[in-house]
């Protein structure tokens, strides 16, 4: 029997305890000896307060029991997230974890709206979407199992508090036998021949070594930036939001079961519903705003009184180069950064963990098992870039010089080649894996203000006043049945009520 590999998670926060998670749910003990290192002088981000479906996906996976989870992270449940104001002054739309209607005649339900659209015959697109409809009247409940029910057609994720999620998760993975080493790391020590790194070293002189390491020190990026330069690819040419300014403030009732995203003059903020808390930030380009007017514009927003000081970040949108290099593989912040305008961040730390636990490596690292993690990582990367540039550039306002800026910039072919498609006839690719499924991609199009101006010609296999009959029995289904639905805050507090502190006599 071979002995286990010794493996080193460089940082905690949500990416190193996600991933420590991760490995005591599959490999720690026999297989691997997973050890974490992180310092509580060094804080972490933390701000990453709203996640996507795939989350729970996660959670299931290593084990995690999610009514205990959301308690423990102060945590509501999310169906989508609202956009104001981003294609144009006024406008409003949500980006919903669902489907749009259902298909009808052999075609996907857009090209029978886009027919019932341009023959008078159809209402708002949102009016076909329960996780729409849901969000809009503020309630929720679990998804159905049977596929044939319209309640089956949705998916939910979660608003939480990052920290707490990162202490939960070390309450996981500790038990399971994930060591935690206290200590900050002043020097890295590599093989002279090969170049991978053999150990790292700590303030206390202790040193720390292992067959693999694992970079999960945020921006500051100790391994991959520091320690092997590995080079970043700098995409702010396309999102040129390089800075946000976050700040908590008091619970606001009702309690959405969405987040919003406004748009702002320079940048956009949120507004994310947590069971004892609101989530705020200004994510905004410095070259339009200072640091000064960017957080004085945020308090001047809130919606409840803020408890405590903005706090400022900086970042740069871009990936590095490669998320595996050598016997070191980069996970969360020091892999790369999306700004959380679509709640990815989590996500692209989940892709990175997932891939290495279906890619995990023998004694030595197979460049076939590392060349594949790096194309799966990258190509999560790369749609979730295009997704993004579409929100900024995808906007008629005139109100402001990012605005303008955005949409008149060059844009990606890839992306340019979906707007061009969508536009002609209401196509959108259907990805078999991974983000953003096509009612993500029509919810920005045409909440934004791109329409079809034609449809599938197979639509037609069906009569229009067949189509348009179904149209009106859904619609009515999806309303009888979210009226049905509990109150967001009534399912929260019955099914994964949080301790509150008790308010002020």
């Amino acid at each position: 029997m071979t002995d286990p590999l010794d493996i080193v998670i460089v940082g905690g926060g949500t990416a190193g305890w996600m991933t420590a998670a991760a490995l005591a749910a599959t490999v720690a003990g026999r297989q691997a000896r997973v050890r974490l290192i992180e310092s509580d002088q060094i804080g972490t981000v933390g701000v990453g307060e709203a996640t996507l479906p795939q989350m729970k996906d996660f959670n299931d996976f290593v084990g995690i029991q999610e009514a205990d989870m959301m308690k423990a992270t102060q945590a509501t449940f999310k169906l989508g997230i609202e956009f104001r104001d981003w294609g144009f002054t006024g406008s409003s739309y949500i980006h919903p974890f669902g489907e749009f209607g259902q298909p009808m005649g052999g075609v996907d339900f857009i090209h029978q709206w886009v027919r019932a659209r341009q023959a008078g015959e159809a209402q708002d697109i949102e009016t076909y979407s329960y996780a729409i409809q849901a969000c809009r009247q503020g309630r929720f409940d679990f998804p159905v199992d049977d596929k044939q029910e319209v309640n089956s057609t949705y998916a939910y994720a979660y608003h939480l508090d990052a920290g707490l999620y990162a202490r939960y998760l070390r309450g996981f993975a500790e038990p399971k036998g994930v060591e935690r080493i206290e200590g900050r790391i002043v020097d890295v020590e590599r093989d002279d021949e090969t170049g991978f790194v053999t150990a790292v070293k700590l303030e206390s002189g202790e040193s720390v070594g292992g067959d693999y390491f694992i970079d999960c020190s945020g921006f500051n990026s100790l391994l991959f930036d520091k320690t092997l330069g590995v080079p970043f690819e700098d995409w702010s040419d396309w999102l040129p939001c390089d800075r946000a300014v976050a700040v908590p403030s008091e619970r606001v009732d009702p309690m959405t079961p969405y987040t919003r995203s406004t748009a702002l003059e320079a940048g956009w903020q949120w507004r994310i519903p947590l069971q004892h808390r609101t989530g705020n930030g200004y994510v905004f380009c410095s070259n339009y705003i200072s640091d000064a007017e960017a957080s004085s514009r945020l308090l001047e927003n809130l919606d409840s009184p803020a408890l405590a000081d903005p706090r400022v970040l900086r970042f740069k949108a871009g990936r590095r180069a490669c998320s595996w290099q050598g016997n070191c593989i980069a996970v969360g912040l020091s892999s790369g950064f999306l700004e959380p305008l679509e709640s990815t961040s989590i996500y692209l730390i989940q892709v990175a963990i997932m891939a290495l636990t279906q890619l995990f490596p023998g004694r030595r690292p197979d460049p076939a098992l590392v060349a594949e993690f790096n194309r799966l990582v990258d190509y999560e990367y790369d749609r979730v870039r295009d997704f993004l540039i579409l929100h900024y550039h995808l906007n008629s306002r005139d109100d402001s010089a990012l605005w303008r800026r955005c949409r008149e910039m060059p844009v990606p072919d890839s992306l340019r080649e979906k707007m061009e498609m969508f536009r002609r006839r209401g196509f959108v690719e259907r990805y078999r894996f991974g983000l953003f499924a096509p009612p993500s991609w029509i919810s920005v199009y045409m909440g934004q203000g791109l329409l079809p101006e034609g449809f599938e010609p197979f639509a037609r296999n069906a009569s229009l006043a067949t189509v348009t009959d179904r149209m009106r029995t859904l619609a009515g289904n999806i309303e009888s049945r979210v009226q049905a639905m509990p109150r967001h805050a009534d399912f929260v507090a019955d099914y994964c009520p949080a301790d509150l502190p008790e308010a002020p006599a």
